[in-house]
């Protein structure tokens, strides 16, 4: 090349460099104001997945925007990168953002074929641009506006990170946005666990993940990973013998979907408060980490529990009633509207677990099918719940000075309620059994014994003792109260049950423990337990004492509880509400309180006789022995002002050497028996 021409080359280069430079100075200035900010650019954070967690640490749930977890550029192996970088930019460490030569051919191809026909030349930088602010639309003006803004890429961050944001952000295919997403997708294994044809087969996805889907289209995929082999020989990643051995490799993956799913109406309870405390985008895609009181192995052995308790009953009911029958079944309809056939209604259930000492949520079933029903029966339902109200109006009856031996008459009684007929409450098996104590009363659920005590206290009394135990729904002041006609949630009458089992404590039920946000700063946090003393220990002492005997006592409507096998020192009292609508058991011991609830949602009678010792104590029984495996056995601790004495079951008073019915009773020490039995002569004192 003579001397002339040689001038004219390099005055050529010259004029096309400022050219060049002039073109991308004037396209910058005009597309200034549509390009993303500095603190656009600054603030680059992809969605990131939000996990809830047992109390054990053990995964529950992800919510997400995009499945994605975050790997920091120190865990990814350098043979993922050098896989990326030889296939999608190999001159990536050597440009500023734009590749101009590809650029340009880029260009030159969409000008002579049209636009939309062309593509290609983008920069590793340029496709994180498009993948993070631009649609993907193939236009020379998009071309432009992704060039600018991976140079504002470059500037702001250095090449590591964009690689390490590259990774984290393209998505793979099959619902999996990020590179460790990916690897556990496709291989069930860490990112830096990844082998050099693993990495390979990832980089090949990332070009297109439906059409390179090594799950459906697995000749496609292996083309494409040797192709990406081939390119990391090319530019000397490795050489061609292992690029040979790697490619004979055949597709090997471990392919799972994430399907993790545990508790879901305790979850979905979890996502309602904290959609609603820290908003949808902060949730879905702020990558936080929610930590909650459940424990997840409890919750699968009372889930199974309570699923296989429904089904029987199910099956009972479903035996007993004809398909059809208006009151049990349900019409199914085709498109045109017209009736195919029925189908039987489905009995549901529910179930709340809480720690006495910190209010924790320990499980929670809010239903037999999450999928189904969403609806939370365990905290959204509110239902009669029957008898287990009782011990508020026999914890009344305590605190206005009655005693637990006091005789009261199971005897008909007929009254009229405002708004409704003349009423004359029945007992559950029809009978009256005249004279006993008010701890018979209760251990053997007599409704007449409970109406007549709620009117010798007075109805506002009750209402008075509940709502400081815990109750917080309206309550209907009449006669019907005593036997729990006016409704309540599971949740909440579990949580006021606690009140008994801590003697006169209440603790604020709580699910969550502690939220962090991507960063690790915690968002909130429970350090401690609300407790609240809402009743005297002593009084709430002998109101335990007599829910035991429901437990105890040969004739407690819950001794089946021992039977099954639950020896621990417990409490509690079985529910059904009129018509057998509802079926319950509240129960607790010193450590655990916790309550079932079986039912139709629409309130359909479950069947004469169907009671709460039949159909929701067993899963009461079954959670209570797996929680309290491992934890000591611990008696309700009597207070101070507690006294006992040897009564006459007969006369309620102190017994006689004549007494052949007597039994312990506990007193207050200022209320204690003075009186000995006028029935049964003999020595006095014994």
């Amino acid at each position: 090349m003579n001397q002339k021409r040689l001038y004219k080359f390099y005055l050529f280069v010259v004029l096309g460099v400022i050219l060049v430079g002039s073109i991308g100075m004037a396209l910058a200035y005009s597309y200034q104001d549509e390009l993303p900010s500095i603190e656009e650019i600054y603030n680059i954070e992809p969605a990131v997945v939000t996990r809830i967690y047992d109390i054990h640490g053990e995964l529950l749930q992800k919510y997400h925007y995009e499945n994605r977890t975050l790997v920091p550029y120190s865990k990814i192996p350098a043979h993922l990168i050098q896989a990326l970088v030889a296939t999608e930019d190999d001159h990536f460490f050597s440009h500023w953002g734009v590749d101009w030569r590809g650029l340009m051919r880029a260009v030159f191809r969409n000008l002579f074929s049209g636009f939309g026909s062309g593509g290609g030349g983008s920069t590793i930088t340029q496709q994180l641009s498009r993948m993070l602010f631009y649609d993907r639309e193939i236009s020379l003006e998009r071309k432009i506006k992704e060039a600018l803004t991976a140079v504002k890429i470059e500037r702001t961050y250095s090449k590591n990170e964009i690689l390490e944001m590259y990774l984290n952000t393209y998505y793979y295919g099959h619902g999996a946005y990020g590179i460790e997403t990916a690897s556990r997708t496709y291989f069930n294994k860490s990112t830096e666990a990844l082998k050099i044809e693993e990495s390979a087969l990832l980089i090949a996805i990332v070009n297109a993940p439906a059409r390179y889907s090594p799950v459906n289209h697995a000749d496609r995929a292996l083309n494409r990973r040797n192709y990406v082999l081939s390119r990391m020989e090319d530019e000397d990643y490795i050489n061609s013998k292992m690029a040979d051995s790697l490619k004979h490799l055949p597709i090997a993956i471990d392919f799972s979907l994430d399907n993790s799913g545990e508790a879901p109406y305790f979850t979905e309870m979890v996502r309602q408060y904290l959609v609603e405390k820290h908003g949808e985008d902060e949730f879905y895609g702020g990558g936080l980490a929610v930590y909650t009181t459940l424990d997840a192995g409890l919750q699968r052995i009372v889930e199974n529990s309570l699923i296989a308790q429904v089904d029987s009953l199910q099956q009972r009911m479903e035996r007993r009633r004809h398909l059809g029958n208006p009151e049990y079944s349900v019409p199914e309809y085709d498109s045109s509207g017209n009736i195919r056939g029925y189908r039987f209604k489905e009995v549901q259930g529910a179930f709340v677990a809480i720690d006495n000492r910190t209010g924790d949520i320990m499980a929670l079933v809010g239903g037999k099918d999450f999928r189904k029903w969403k609806f939370n029966r365990a905290v959204q339902a509110k239902r009669q719940p029957g008898s287990t109200f009782k011990p508020f109006v026999y914890m009344a009856a305590i605190g206005s000075g009655m005693h637990a031996c006091d005789i009261l008459y199971d005897t008909p009684i007929a009254m009229t309620i405002p708004g409704s007929d003349v009423w004359s409450p029945r007992n559950f098996d029809d009978e009256f059994l005249g004279a006993m104590t008010m701890r018979k009363g209760l251990t053997m659920s007599r409704n007449l014994i409970a109406i007549k005590l709620l009117q010798q206290v007075g109805v506002d009394n009750v209402i008075a003792t509940a709502k400081k135990m815990g109750i917080t729904s309206p309550l209907t002041p009449n006669a019907a109260l005593a036997i729990g006609t006016s409704e309540t949630s599971l949740l909440e009458i579990v949580g006021a049950y606690t009140s008994f089992a801590n003697l006169g404590i209440h603790v604020e039920p709580r699910f969550i423990l502690k939220v962090v946000d991507r960063y690790g700063n915690v968002l909130e946090q429970s350090n401690a337990a609300t407790r609240k003393a809402v009743a005297d220990p002593a009084e709430t002492y002998i109101a335990v004492s007599m829910m035991q005997s429901v437990m105890d006592d040969r004739q407690g409507t819950a001794v089946s509880a021992r039977s099954r096998g639950f020896q621990r020192p417990a409490g509690g009292k079985t529910g059904t509400s009129d018509n057998f609508c509802d079926n319950w058991f509240i129960g607790y011991t010193p450590q655990i309180t916790a309550g079932t609830w079986i039912g139709y949602d629409d309130k359909t009678s479950i069947g004469y006789n169907q009671a709460g010792s039949t159909n929701a104590l067993p899963i009461w029984t079954d959670f209570m022995i797996a929680a309290h495996e491992n934890l000591p056995v611990e008696n309700f601790v009597e207070p101070a002002g507690i006294v006992h004495e040897t009564v006459c079951q007969d006369s309620g008073k102190k017994a006689t050497s004549g007494c052949p019915h007597i039994g312990d009773e506990v007193f207050l020490q200022n209320q204690r028996l003075e009186d000995w039995c006028p029935i049964h002569k003999g020595r006095k004192g014994i």
